[in-house]
């Protein structure tokens, strides 16, 4: 999955839903609630938010991605 289609999969999150990403490197799983997609900056990661933390996602690394 690229970048771009990550934002295209994540564009609807607006703070009021738990997002749920499965990673294949590790196997982990990450669990946001709350979730809010962060507007694309000079970086151009793909942010996360739940209001306390952000989380820069890989999106190259993603195995799955559950939407609450």
């Amino acid at each position: 999955m690229t970048p771009e289609q990550l934002r295209q999969a994540l564009k609807d999150l607006r703070g009021d839903r738990t997002t749920r990403f499965m990673f294949e490197s590790c196997g982990e799983m990450l669990c946001v609630s709350n979730a809010f997609l962060v507007p694309v900056e000079a970086d151009n990661l793909v942010k996360l938010t739940d209001g306390k933390k952000e989380y820069v996602i890989d999106a190259q690394r993603i195995t799955w991605i559950e939407i609450g």
